[in-house]
């Protein structure tokens, strides 16, 4: 195998494309933040809501692997 994800093109092409899957991602929860009819972060936060914690946290994973398979 060797070394050749140490050259800088190679690990700033990473980091790009880190930085570039973050963005969707953020964009996408921002999104479906809007789409629902209440604030998902109070929700989760002040109330407490585990349940819609965890479609959440579901939604987060599923962007992520779209993101991630889309880059990749």
């Amino acid at each position: 195998m060797g070394i050749e994800w140490l050259k800088p093109a190679v690990f700033f092409g990473s980091m790009l494309y880190a930085l570039i899957g973050v963005l969707i991602f953020w964009i996408c929860f921002v999104i479906i933040d809007k789409l629902t009819p209440y604030d998902l972060w109070g929700e989760i936060v002040e109330k407490k809501n585990l349940a819609l914690a965890l479609v959440v946290a579901a939604m987060c994973i599923a962007i992520g692997l779209i993101v991630a398979a889309a880059i990749h």
